[in-house]
């Protein structure tokens, strides 16, 4: 399973179980150091930001995304 369906998989859970799992893997980061710990995220950022240059009808403007996570927090 190559990264792209291993990331896909997740998302057909439901939100409880995807919070766990979310949760199992921060975890996992503790024992990263502080620099690969930056390292990690700059590249997050950097996948992040080529993947919505390459199709930004798949971003979402902040008050939608905040308004829709205020909702799931109730």
């Amino acid at each position: 399973m190559n990264l792209p369906e291993l990331e896909a998989e997740p998302l057909k859970l439901p939100a409880a179980e995807r919070a766990h799992l979310a949760e199992a893997l921060l975890e996992g980061l503790d024992e990263l150091s502080e620099e690969e710990h930056r390292r990690l995220w700059t590249e997050e950022a950097t996948r992040r930001d080529a993947d919505l240059d390459a199709d930004p009808s798949r971003g979402r403007p902040a008050e939608d995304v905040f308004r829709d996570a205020r909702a799931r927090l109730r």
